[in-house]
C-alpha cells in the first residue's frame, strides 16, 4: 500500500521510524490518515523485519493535533447513526492495534499531543518528549465525553487513577514537567535530541532477543488485565520457557 500520510523507513537494521507526515495541518488524523494507520500496524503483527518502531510526527508545530476536525466536520452531518459507529470503531481501534502491534513502540513527542494524538502517544511503550510537549484529553472540549480513543483504559493505567480524573474531567494540557512527574513520560531532551534519544533506546532493544521483546510486550499488555499474581506468574513462566528451549536450542546448533 502506497501511504499518503504517513512515511515508513527502516533506518537501521530492525529499527523503523513510523512519521505522521500531514505538518501542514498538525499531523491531525483524516480519513486517509485513519485507513493508513489502521493498514499499517495490521502489516506489523506478520513483520518479522522490524523489531523496534520509533513513532514521530513531521514539523515543527506539533506531534498530533488529534482529529482534523475541518474534514469530520463537513462529513458528520451526513453520517447515520451506523456510519458514526463505523468510523468510531475503526478510529478507536488504531490505539488497540498499536498494542496488539508485537513491537515496542518509541514515541517522540514535541509540541501538542491532543485528542487521538494524546492517545497514540499512551498506546505507544515508551515516550520521550521535549519541553513544549503538551498533552491533553481534547474529546471533552468539543462537546463529546473525555472517555474516548482508549484514553480511559490507558491514561489511569500510566498515571494513576487520581490525576486521571483530573485532565478527563477538564480538558486541560499536561504541561512536559507534569508528564515527567507523574512517569508518564521516561526522558525530557532538548527538541534537536528527541531522535537521538529514541535511537539510543532502540539500540539498546535491538541487542536484546527480538521474540524475547515480543513476548514482554504480550506479557505486559496480559498482566495489565490479569486477574492476580498467579495468572501474572503463569504467563511469565511460559514465556520464559519457551525463550530458554529457544536458546538451548541454538546453543546446540
Amino acid at each position: 500500500m502506497a501511504y499518503e500520510t504517513i512515511t515508513f523507513e527502516t533506518v537501521e537494521k530492525g529499527i523503523g521510524v513510523l512519521t505522521l507526515n500531514r505538518p501542514q495541518n498538525y499531523n491531525a488524523v483524516n480519513f486517509a490518515m485513519m485507513a493508513e494507520l489502521e493498514h499499517f500496524w495490521m502489516e506489523r503483527l506478520y513483520d518479522l523485519e522490524t523489531v523496534v518502531i520509533i513513532l514521530r510526527g513531521a514539523g515543527e508545530k506539533g506531534f498530533c493535533a488529534g482529529l482534523d476536525v475541518k474534514e469530520y466536520q463537513s462529513s458528520f452531518t451526513s453520517m447515520t447513526a451506523a456510519d458514526f459507529y463505523r468510523f468510531q470503531g475503526r478510529l478507536g481501534r488504531i490505539n488497540l492495534h498499536m498494542r496488539r502491534t508485537p513491537q515496542p513502540i518509541i514515541c517522540a513527542v514535541h509540541g501538542a499531543a491532543a485528542g487521538q494524538g494524546f492517545s497514540f502517544a499512551l498506546a505507544s511503550d515508551i515516550r520521550v518528549i521535549s519541553p513544549d510537549a503538551r498533552f491533553n484529553a481534547a474529546y471533552i472540549n468539543i462537546g463529546l465525553g473525555g472517555a474516548d480513543m482508549a484514553c480511559s483504559y490507558l491514561l489511569p493505567r500510566i498515571i494513576g487513577a487520581g490525576r486521571a480524573y483530573e485532565f478527563m474531567y477538564t480538558g486541560n494540557f499536561m504541561t512536559a514537567d507534569e508528564a515527567m512527574n507523574l512517569g508518564m513520560a521516561s526522558r525530557l531532551v532538548p527538541r534537536e535530541k528527541l531522535m537521538d534519544t529514541c535511537m539510543e533506546y532502540a539500540r539498546v532493544m535491538m541487542t536484546k532477543n527480538p521474540m524475547g521483546l515480543r513476548l514482554t510486550k504480550e506479557a505486559i499488555n496480559v498482566n495489565l488485565d490479569a486477574g492476580g499474581l498467579e495468572n501474572a506468574i503463569n504467563m511469565e513462566d511460559r514465556n520464559q520457557t519457551l525463550l530458554a528451549i529457544e536458546t538451548l536450542r541454538q546453543m546446540k546448533m
